[in-house]
């Protein structure tokens, strides 16, 4: 039985293009693979503290020594890559804000890469498949004038696949502004193209995952 754990970050609780897309890989997932679970954290309905010097320390420190703050430092991150090492696989919601990951994501990634364990040359996670689903308000594709720009799926690809080991996969619907940017309304049908075209790729990895995990 797979366990997929999902991570959506983005601010908006209703009308987010990214949540919208897990919601979709997951509802496939489901139906693909009932007897599955699911383990879904929302981080930005449920922050995460973002990482401080207990956080750090305790990793260096006799666990005999630690002090009570960062015992408790260390507990969470400690819960948050075991969570991630019990999983079969990872869904990613990350919205682009100012170019980049959210800072939720960010304290997320921050906790779970433990260098020797989660990150490095024999993680402990290494080869599980990833996707991300990478929204962005305008478009960041190779040719366009804010192509240089892009530090949000780029960065997850080398965080995730390069010090975690993860097989990472990427969905991007893109021009996710242009219904509420009145300067993109030319753009309308080409982000409601890329949103469909979204969702029915996450419909897709969601089927073929869950199916490769549960043969």
């Amino acid at each position: 039985m797979a366990t997929l754990l999902i991570l959506d970050s983005s601010a908006l609780p209703q009308g987010s293009a990214s949540r919208d897309v897990t919601a979709t890989f997951r509802k496939a997932w489901e139906e693909q693979h009932p007897e599955g679970t699911v383990v879904h954290r929302d981080l930005a309905a449920n922050p995460l503290p973002h990482i401080g010097a207990a956080g750090v320390t305790a990793l260096f420190t006799d666990p005999a020594e630690r002090t009570e703050e960062q015992r408790a430092a260390f507990a969470l991150r400690e819960e948050l890559a075991a969570e991630l090492e019990a999983a079969d696989a990872v869904l990613i919601g990350a919205p682009m804000y100012n170019f980049t990951i959210p800072s939720s994501l960010k304290a997320w990634l921050d906790h779970v890469i433990i260098m020797g364990r989660t990150g490095g040359e024999n993680s402990s996670v290494a080869g599980k498949p990833v996707t991300v689903v990478a929204s962005r308000g305008g478009s960041y594709a190779p040719g366009t004038p804010r192509e240089g720009f892009e530090f949000a799926a780029t960065y997850l690809e080398k965080v995730l696949g390069g010090l975690l080991g993860l097989e990472v996969d990427v969905i991007t619907p893109e021009l996710t502004l242009a219904r509420s940017v009145p300067a993109m309304a030319d753009l309308i049908d080409m982000a409601d193209a890329s949103r469909a075209a979204a969702h029915e790729e996450a419909a897709a990895k969601a089927k073929a995952l869950a199916a490769r995990l549960a043969a």
